[in-house]
């Protein structure tokens, strides 16, 4: 048991172990072994609103979308360059002309035009996006999804609480949370979950033995290092055996949907994953991120943003609809985040440049109030003229959706507190 001593040697062992005594492959993403959490400290308050949210749908625009050409519209101004606008479902609302879709469901939304980051590069800033807390090498803070499922757990306790679709290897996880609080990650919506078939040639018997076999070989080291992170690798195979020999693991395909759906939420990896994710809420997955990314136009702005804003009008638009069809919307919070925006000016590549001044985000769903837009922009789209909001205000809107305590403090294996959205204000306003 030498070998086992430190915890690359156990990690070795671990996936060996899957691989070779099981038939099954471990799991890539999601399964680091990061320091657990101290419980909550004295005093922490148990403060808690009613959520208006069971569940969220998480749609992240990877690398930093613009404002002006989706959202945020600035009519006629110079700074729109060939972008048009068009009008929505919403007096007096706007957005670009490549959105026609959503424009008619503009009256379940809530637009922020008034977003706010200190960071202007793209692994800062979409690391603060998704925790609230400046990036730092000594610590990894937990993303959303980890903090609901620490202070709420799983609906479904077969299924995954916390799902990632698509390829984000910045996505911090479950931070010094428990592994088993990370998001399971899929890369590919129409391949499912993978790792959850049997290998050529095992049965069950087999399986069994050598599931078995790994136990006892296991049970020395579990023994003399009876600690929390240890015992999470143990937890994490008995919830992938269960998943495995479950019939909600048909959750993740969706083949099952008819084909006039799948088409309407488009044929790409994040219309499908706006496909999955509705699937996963609807078998009561807490929280599921839809990530969409090459939004860094610094070149040709114009060339690549109708084809960018077509998959994203065609997703988002099917998911609303469909969320509403089957009486999801009211309690599913829909978020769309962004780490930035772009500059009003147009670069000479014909491009704009990172923006993290002024940018737009939306929620719908969850207790929110459609049709309508929070804060304003300068007539430039530059910097924020109204009540301006900063990202952990936006994390902290999320969090009071859900009804978690925003206040209450949990700490780090270091002894240092932190709480859900560090010290954001949720956007009480947006509710009703």
């Amino acid at each position: 048991m030498n070998a086992f001593k430190d915890d690359q040697s156990r990690r070795q062992f671990i996936n060996r172990a899957a691989k070779t005594f099981l038939g099954v492959s471990a799991a890539g993403g999601g399964m680091s072994l990061p320091a657990i959490t101290q419980a909550a400290g004295k005093g922490a308050s148990e403060l808690r609103q009613i959520a208006t949210a069971k569940r969220v749908i998480y749609l992240y625009m990877n690398g930093g979308m613009s404002h002006l050409d989706t959202f945020d519209p600035k009519p006629g101004h110079e700074v729109m360059g060939p972008t048009g606008t068009i009008n929505t479902n919403v007096d007096g609302m706007r957005f670009s002309e490549y959105l026609p879709r959503i424009s008619k469901q503009a009256d379940k939304l809530a637009v922020i035009n008034s977003m706010t980051s200190t960071q202007g590069a793209h692994k800062q800033g979409n690391y603060m996006m998704h925790t609230s807390y400046e990036l730092r090498s000594s610590i990894r803070h937990p993303a959303m999804g980890a903090w609901l499922l620490k202070f709420q757990g799983k609906r479904n306790q077969t299924l995954p609480g916390n799902v990632m679709i698509g390829n984000d290897s910045n996505h911090p996880g479950a931070g010094f949370f428990e592994s088993k609080l990370s998001p399971v990650m899929i890369s590919n919506p129409a391949g499912g979950l993978q790792n959850t078939m049997m290998h050529r040639g095992m049965n069950d018997d087999r399986f069994n033995f050598h599931l078995d076999l790994a136990q006892k070989l296991d049970q020395p080291f579990v023994e003399k290092y009876d600690q929390k992170n240890v015992r999470a690798y143990t937890d994490m195979y008995d919830d992938a055996i269960k998943l495995m020999k479950s019939s909600d693991l048909a959750a993740f395909d969706i083949s099952e949907e008819p084909e006039w759906l799948r088409d309407r939420y488009g044929d790409n990896n994040f219309g499908q994953g706006c496909l999955l994710a509705r699937r996963l809420i609807e078998n009561d997955v807490r929280f599921v991120e839809v990530t969409y990314g090459s939004w860094d136009t610094h070149n040709a702005n114009f060339v690549n943003l109708p084809d960018k804003a077509e998959v994203l009008d065609q997703g988002l638009s099917t998911l609303l609809f469909d969320l509403e069809k089957r009486g999801l919307l009211d309690d599913t919070l829909v978020v769309l985040a962004t780490e930035f925006g772009r500059t009003p000016e147009i670069n000479q590549n014909e491009g704009r440049d990172h923006h993290p001044q002024a940018f737009s985000c939306l929620l719908a769903g969850g207790g929110i109030r459609g049709g309508q837009v929070l804060g304003k922009s300068d007539d430039r789209g530059a910097n924020i003229e109204d009540s301006p909001v900063k990202i952990p205000d936006l994390n902290a809107t999320i969090g009071y959706a859900l009804g978690l305590p925003l206040n209450q403090v949990l700490y780090s294996p270091s002894k240092r507190p932190f709480t859900v959205a560090d010290k954001g204000k949720p956007l009480a306003q947006l509710f009703g």
